[in-house]
């Protein structure tokens, strides 16, 4: 049973079921004109917090096949990025830069960050998420109890990394479990599914 450690800042509590490590395994499926692009892989997802108001996030992707062991696998895909509820800055907060906050937070309680609702009920959030492999995702959406939705409001690349243009992500948290779900629009096609998996907290 998940217990909320009472280190966790007020504005985190609504993504705080999030926090840990967790590890299991998932299922690629995306299709590039007459190319399948799929199998199994092994997922390592953390998110911790250093007090402030973001939550940090770090994903492992490696390839699972019948020959090797997920120890022994390398891994083929990374992403670090920052998870926080979507509110306009305020003078506590830091930046822009190294700049330091001035004040005291104006989201300090359970009742303060209860003002923070959207008119769904829910908590609108950000996610910004950077690939190793070039591309800059920032995401837009909700979350409603151990429901989350995003959408990409923007993406970045550099000039080496391939064409991707879109995405969505769902999260939830199921029988003590996280689910997820990524669709993508990658490689001139539209959005459309790509990999899914299921992990178990570890730490």
């Amino acid at each position: 049973m998940f217990e909320l450690d009472p280190a966790v800042p007020a504005e985190l509590v609504p993504l705080s079921w999030l926090i840990g490590v967790w590890e299991g395994t998932g299922v690629l499926a995306y299709r590039a004109g007459d190319q399948m692009h799929e199998g199994e892989f092994g997922q390592r997802v953390a998110f911790s917090h250093d007090g402030g108001r973001h939550l940090q996030y770090s994903c492992t992707v490696w390839a699972l096949d019948a020959e090797a062991e997920a120890s022994e696998a390398l891994p083929y895909f990374s992403e670090l990025g920052y998870w926080s509820l979507a509110r306009p800055a305020t003078a506590a907060d830091a930046g822009p830069g190294m700049i330091p906050g001035v004040g005291e937070s104006d989201f300090t309680t359970a009742e303060q960050v209860e003002t923070l609702r959207n008119a769904a009920g829910s908590f609108d959030i950000e996610v910004s998420i950077l690939h190793a492999a070039g591309v800059s995702e920032l995401y837009l959406g909700a979350v409603a109890g151990p429901r989350i939705d995003l959408a990409t409001d923007a993406v970045v690349r550099t000039a080496s990394a391939k064409d991707y243009s879109a995405a969505t992500r769902i999260y939830g948290l199921v029988e003590d479990h996280l689910l997820w779900a990524w669709d993508i629009a990658a490689l001139g096609h539209d959005l459309r599914t790509h990999a899914s998996g299921r992990l178990a907290r570890v730490d």
